[in-house]
């Protein structure tokens, strides 16, 4: 397993988060990446590398130039209001709802960071874009490294991705790593791309960039939105539209699922990528399922985890997994290696 590791990821570390109302410390710490590299070195599952810088047009494959100009330059603008904000994060504090308009983009900072942003919990910080581009370009390589014939491929870097859609931001995501990942894929030659999205949040943002697409399968298994974050995206129902329609499959679970309903689900997933036959996959690699996670209610357990990695490796694909959530810091390092050691030690 080639892992390709953020070494800026902890420039991005958020003081507080807007959780259920109230000002919290951060679920989405720089630990969190910090126990996944310990444990990949005490088991030795691979080399672990830096990644080369991938120019900005291959993120505006994905993300708008609009939005990246926004993110870019966030800080400095958000420092240029008050200097005293260096010693603040910066939250959005009103949106763009149905009836307003989104198009044209205000002076006003605190507007344009509502017009980008789809949540109060996703705090912007000093470091917030360095440590999210490097973390896209740790899936970009980790996905051009399939091309040179590995067969699996891991981008370990935080902030996650899966919550941020084509022009917008939120669940702690920036850019879009797994969707980057696999456009690359599809730039390298790859004819079709599987998703298969194993957090225990719906990937809203991966659904919206592929939605009305027919070269990338999108499949979720997620807790059911009518209860769970991101709420408002991730039903059965939503199927695709357009060249999309049947490439999009959701499998929300109902909160308190028991590990054997998720890997009932994990297989239905498996069936239907195997259907599609797609050249590549990539995992979006969430490990929050975990039955002792703090902000979620599915019942694995570690050694769960191994098995989830033999599944997706029977599958046959070239994979790249990407880290997204998990936030049981002391066992995030072990679940997560051992998704990747069942894929690397599956016949």
């Amino acid at each position: 397993m080639l892992t390709f590791y953020n070494e800026h990821h902890a420039q991005h570390r958020g003081r507080f988060e807007m959780f259920r109302g109230e000002l919290t410390p951060c679920f989405e710490k720089p630990e969190r990446a910090d126990m996944v590299v310990a444990e990949l070195g005490r088991r030795g599952l691979g080399q672990i590398v830096t990644p080369h810088g991938v120019p900005l047009v291959s993120l505006e494959r994905i993300h708008t130039p609009r939005y990246l100009h926004f993110l870019r330059g966030a800080w400095n603008d958000w420092v240029a209001l008050d200097p005293a904000n260096a010693g603040k994060d910066a939250f959005p504090s009103v949106w763009p709802i149905r009836g307003l308009r989104a198009d044209v983009e205000p002076d006003n900072f605190t507007a344009r960071m509502g017009l980008y942003s789809m949540d109060s919990g996703t705090p912007l910080t000093a470091g917030t874009w360095v440590a999210a581009k490097t973390g896209a370009d740790c899936a970009v390589n980790a996905a051009h490294a399939l091309r040179l014939g590995e067969r699996g491929t891991f981008a370990l870097t935080r902030p996650p991705g899966h919550h941020a859609g084509a022009d917008f931001f939120g669940g702690y995501c920036f850019l879009n790593n797994a969707a980057l990942a696999a456009q690359h894929l599809l730039d390298d030659g790859a004819k079709r791309v599987g998703i298969l999205d194993i957090d225990y949040h719906h990937g809203n943002g991966t659904q919206s960039i592929f939605y009305g697409r027919g070269d990338v399968l999108f499949a979720s298994i997620h807790a059911d939105p009518r209860t769970e974050f991101p709420f408002y995206l991730g039903h059965a129902d939503e199927t695709g539209e357009g060249a999309g329609a049947g490439c999009n499959m959701n499998l929300p679970l109902p909160a308190g699922s028991s590990s054997a309903q998720w890997f009932a689900a994990l297989e239905t997933a498996c069936l239907k990528l195997a259907s599609y036959r797609p050249d590549a996959l990539v995992v979006s690699l969430g490990v929050d399922t975990f039955a002792g996670d703090p902000l979620s209610h599915f019942a694995l357990q570690s050694a769960d985890f191994l098995r989830v990695g033999e599944r997706i490796a029977h599958l046959g694909m070239p994979t790249v997994f990407v880290l997204e959530g998990g936030y049981a810091v002391g066992e995030i390092g072990i679940n997560v290696v051992n998704v990747l050691e069942g894929f690397e030690t599956a016949a």
